[in-house]
């Protein structure tokens, strides 16, 4: 679980990394708010679960599924509040990121 958000991270400053060198520092910073609003939120989805799981009668279904709420809501919140904040806001390269990062899991399945 931990290791997909690693790989997420990975993802996400490679998209960076590739933003930058193609539009310059504020497609960068883009990029990096796109990738952080994927990251971020999954980061807390899998430590909710995996502190769940570790109690004594385990995790359900109902953890799981306020977890995913929770998870994409604040994906979308943390997605608005870079659009509102950010006045120099290249949007292809904040979605691409955002496209990347929340994709980079087939590379973990084949990594596996």
């Amino acid at each position: 679980m931990f290791r997909v958000i690693l790989l997420q991270c990975i993802a996400a400053l490679l998209a960076t990394l590739v933003a930058w060198a193609l539009g310059g520092a504020a497609a960068a910073w883009s990029a990096l708010a796109g990738g952080a609003a994927c990251v971020v939120p999954n980061g807390l989805f899998a430590l909710r679960l995996a502190a769940a799981a570790r109690r004594p009668q385990g995790t359900s279904a109902a953890t799981f599924f306020v977890g995913e709420f929770l998870k994409v809501g604040s994906t979308v919140a943390l997605l608005a509040l870079a659009a509102w904040a950010y006045r120099d806001l290249v949007w292809l390269a904040m979605i691409g990121a955002v496209i990347v990062t929340l994709k980079s899991y087939f590379i973990a399945l084949i990594w596996r």
